[in-house]
């Protein structure tokens, strides 16, 4: 795996690297070595029906940190797995990465640098936004802060797999005990912190819609004095939830459904979409 340890010594062979993750502390590993390489980063995002292209290059233009200076709170954006892509995006913006590397080798063309190509796929249409060079930048910039590769995972605010220790099992509750308890007329407060159109495929009866997303900022549209019973479709963001709930809100009274509303769909009731 690309790391911190090998990342320089790695990229130092080739002329141009192509960055086709799908993590933030790996783009941020990339962009880095790229920067103290001197290397061109022809760089591709994807993400549901949307892609985004450009060419970082610190000697001639700008790097990932002078769009992305951090990464977004850990939790906040859905995996691929989580939200979604359209199978052929990854063909659409792979493919005008190769192109943009083609151009690099050949040294012809305009390449994107200073460029971000956007695209659209529900729209069928590109759009473009200018990206200036950030002087304070902490690696391209006029006085860098970097000077080395660090620790990203760190830095992006991911724990270690190794040290992950789980969800307490209290913390927990499957979907046949939320069915009986609903069938012996309890009334938890269910939070489904799922995406707007996730919403509209599959819900739970009586459940309120907070996406993961949204949640620091509509906290206090919850009543920490009530049970809350928090799904997603699988459980991990309303894991996730649940511990920025608890950790940064001082919430206690929290669930977690085991398996989300997929397990319910599976194990209570077949009726409901699954997706």
């Amino acid at each position: 795996m690309l790391s911190s340890e090998n990342a320089l010594e790695i990229g130092r062979d080739y002329d141009i690297i192509i960055d086709g993750t799908d993590n933030f502390p790996t783009r941020y590993l990339v962009n880095d070595a790229c920067v103290l390489l001197g290397k061109p980063n022809v760089y591709g995002s994807i993400f549901r029906f949307d892609g985004q292209a450009t060419v970082f290059w610190a000697e001639k233009g700008p790097c990932y940190r002078c769009l992305y200076p951090e990464p977004p709170p850990p939790g906040l954006v859905p995996s691929c797995a989580e939200g979604g892509v359209l199978g052929v995006l990854p063909g659409i913006v792979g493919t005008i990465q190769a192109t943009e590397a083609i151009k690099l080798i050949l040294g012809e063309g305009d390449p994107l640098i200073g460029r971000l190509l956007l695209f659209d796929a529900m729209r069928m249409k590109f759009r473009e936004l200018k990206l200036r060079k950030d002087p304070d930048c902490p690696i391209c910039g006029t006085h860098p802060t970097i000077t080395k590769l660090i620790d990203y995972e760190q830095f992006c605010g991911i724990t270690p797999p190794q040290a992950e220790t789980g969800l307490n099992p209290e913390w927990e509750i499957s979907v046949r005990e939320l069915q009986a308890r609903l069938d012996r007329g309890e009334h938890p407060y269910i939070l489904d912190v799922r995406n707007p159109e996730e919403w509209q495929i599959a819900r739970l009866d009586g459940a309120h819609l907070i996406p993961l997303s949204e949640l620091p900022q509509r906290v206090g549209e919850l009543d920490p004095s009530q049970e809350i019973i928090l799904h997603c479709k699988s459980g991990k963001r309303s894991q996730r939830a649940l511990e920025f709930l608890r950790e940064q809100a001082g919430f206690r009274k929290l669930k977690n459904l085991k398996g989300g509303i997929d397990a319910w769909a599976v194990e209570v009731d077949p009726s409901v979409p699954r997706y």
